[in-house]
């Protein structure tokens, strides 16, 4: 296979394409120009356009995951799982992120305590974060150690009830709403009632 033209993308540093006679044009990086040591006119035999075409299948890949994680942080799964549709083999797609992994650009444990801080914030309970992890494909082995980003569960449900009572007794219809929007928040029935208890505490000294 005759190598036709080489020449810089305008559109992507440090990125070169390399069109072919058949009319294919690999995207490649100037380091895999000059391992490959190609030129104009070039003669490619069969292996040597083969292991051409593997490298630019992984470069290709690498550029798309780092614009993948450059726009949003995601776990490696969720990293992976987007690659693969974008059209990388499962072995371009894991290299991938093993490349980000180690210039340390992918981290599962820190993406997995900043969601436990920011769902933790929005006042999720410890069974609603446990769901977003596992929606965003953290493994299971990073979910403990995350979770102790949490505030104290009480602490958060004190707060969710005065702020929407302001001082006031509620009825049973109310107390009933408020105890449900707890429970789906992901806190425990026994931290809730414990939350009850204290606050008819508070408005009995009151």
């Amino acid at each position: 296979m005759r190598v036709e033209r080489i020449e810089a993308s305008k559109h992507k540093k440090d990125r070169i394409l390399v069109f072919l006679e058949d009319g294919a044009c690999l995207k490649i990086t100037e380091q895999e120009l000059l391992d490959f040591g190609l030129r104009s006119g070039d003669e490619l035999d069969e292996e040597a356009l083969k292991r051409l075409k593997e490298a630019a299948g992984v470069s290709n890949t690498r550029a798309a995951a780092a614009d993948l994680i450059g726009k949003r942080a995601m776990s490696r799964l969720c990293l992976e799982r987007k690659l693969r549709e974008k059209g990388a083999s499962e072995a371009e797609a894991r290299y991938a992120a093993e490349w980000l992994e180690a210039i340390g650009a992918l981290n599962d444990g820190e993406y997995a305590a900043a969601l436990v801080r920011h769902y933790g914030g929005m006042g999720y309970g410890p069974a609603r974060v446990r769901e977003k992890l596992y929606e965003k494909g953290v493994p299971r082995e990073l979910w403990d150690g995350a979770l102790e980003e949490l505030p104290e569960e009480g602490g958060q449900v004190d707060a969710f009830l005065q702020s929407k009572l302001r001082g006031r007794t509620p009825d049973e219809k109310e107390k009933r709403r408020l105890t449900n929007a707890l429970l789906r928040r992901g806190f425990p029935w026994g931290e809730v009632k414990a939350a009850w208890r204290r606050l008819g505490e508070e408005m009995q000294e009151d």
